[in-house]
């Protein structure tokens, strides 16, 4: 296998240092190194991080490969840093069997730029009424450790906590969408004055805050993991903070847009901006960045959920939800957490690798730079500044709120055990 020689860098942002890379893993790390017939990389003024990892994508395939497909959305991955994405069970079929979980996994070991983990549907179809087959899943060659109807809450309190119940068995976790559907059932975006000013119907942060404390109430009585998807309001925060003060086993992660964009943009009518759960207002932004800062949110992910043009590109009610988030994560995340302050790259590296791997019990990623590990790795360029440009992007789909917008920070180089995927800021 090739060797790799990354001289200069700045690991976890500390001083510069060399690192050897070779046969897949970190071989040699200090100043000065050396290797014959090693290909050099210049790391001068870069940030060196474990691959980033993400617990939250959508990759389409299969059954809207006009979307995404496994390919091309593990492209979009390593462009962003990503070594390893967690696939959302919402596909066509929907991913609730272990024939389906193991075709989205084989695709991802052929075809992936990336590890592709898939999750596993809590119920079957998403319907809420019934369990999938969790333990097939869990027992098949994708080895699913993850369960999650995202898209769609569980909001059957009994099916929730059966769900809760089975995934101790292999130490699972339930992945929630919490949306209560009762109270979202005509919503289009976040509610408050400027849902009032534009007419449209509120979604309610109680929506997602009741939810979120029937189930950290639920994990705690059963004594199962609960991880709770796309924070969004700020009493959200404050359930789970006083969830983890209970010790109980509850993990929770931020969008990149949740940390960046707030519900006045609703007001250009432009549905790049129409999301679920929807874009919230600054004092929970403010909120959110404060709780990934604390640790009280464990996480950053990314949520990328691509659309064909004709999705997106029509009026305001008929417009699918979702945005891009691989490609432009990091940079959303320096500029709200680094560069204000609030994030070392070491921290930057907890939340957006090592936490997101053992929450899903993912062997090999989040693992320190060091020798003997694994060389999934990430190299960015933290000076740099550009405008966004989504018909760059490798992913399939365009829908990024970030186009034109200036963002800090370039992913220069991806290694996924030893192997670039990423040279130069392209596709290796």
């Amino acid at each position: 296998m090739t060797k790799t020689l990354i001289r200069g860098a700045r690991i976890l942002g500390g001083q510069p240092q060399d690192v050897l890379i070779e046969d897949g893993v970190v071989a040699e790390v200090g100043s000065g190194l050396d290797a014959v017939g090693a290909r050099t990389v210049d790391g001068d003024g870069q940030i060196l991080l474990p691959g980033l990892v993400d617990l939250h994508t959508h990759l389409r395939e299969p059954g809207r490969e006009d979307a995404e497909t496994v390919r091309t959305g593990t492209m979009a991955a390593a462009r962003g840093g990503f070594t390893a994405v967690h696939a959302m069970a919402n596909t066509f079929p929907v991913a609730d069997t272990a024939g389906v979980v193991e075709q989205v996994w084989r695709l991802g070991a052929e075809y992936g730029w990336c590890d592709v983990q898939p999750v596993g549907a809590v119920t079957v179809g998403l319907e809420g009424r019934q369990l999938a087959e969790l333990g097939a899943m869990h027992d098949s060659a994708a080895g699913v450790r993850v369960f999650s109807d995202d898209g769609k809450c569980v909001d059957d309190a009994v099916i929730m906590r059966r769900a809760l119940e089975y995934v101790k068995a292999f130490d699972g976790i339930v992945a929630q969408h919490a949306q209560e559907p009762r109270l979202t059932e005509h919503a289009q975006m976040n509610e408050g004055t400027v849902s009032a000013a534009l007419g449209l119907g509120g979604w309610p942060a109680v929506a997602e805050e009741s939810v979120i404390a029937r189930d950290v109430l639920l994990a705690a009585h059963v004594g199962s993991r609960l991880h709770v998807c796309h924070v969004s309001t700020a009493g959200s925060v404050e359930i789970i903070r006083w969830a983890k003060s209970k010790g109980w086993a509850v993990t929770a992660e931020v969008t990149p847009h949740h940390l960046l964009l707030t519900d006045e943009l609703v007001r250009s009518w432009d549905p790049v901006y129409k999301v679920n759960p929807p874009l919230r207002t600054e004092y929970d932004v403010t909120a959110l960045r404060e709780a990934l800062a604390d640790g009280t949110i464990d996480c950053v992910a990314t949520d990328h959920a691509p659309h064909p043009h004709e999705d997106k590109d029509c009026e305001w009610g008929a417009a699918a939800m979702g945005m891009l988030g691989l490609e432009t994560a990091l940079s959303v995340v320096q500029r709200t957490m680094v560069d204000s302050g609030l994030l070392d790259w070491a921290q930057v590296a907890d939340r957006m690798s090592a936490r997101p791997a053992a929450i899903g019990r993912l062997a090999g990623h989040g693992r320190p730079v060091s020798p003997g590990e694994p060389a999934n790795l990430v190299l960015v360029d933290p000076a740099y500044r550009g405008q966004v440009n989504p018909a760059d992007f490798a992913s399939r789909s365009r829908n990024s709120p970030y186009a034109g917008r200036a963002l800090p920070g370039r992913v220069t180089h991806t290694f996924l055990r030893g192997v670039a995927t990423v040279m130069d800021g392209k596709l290796a």
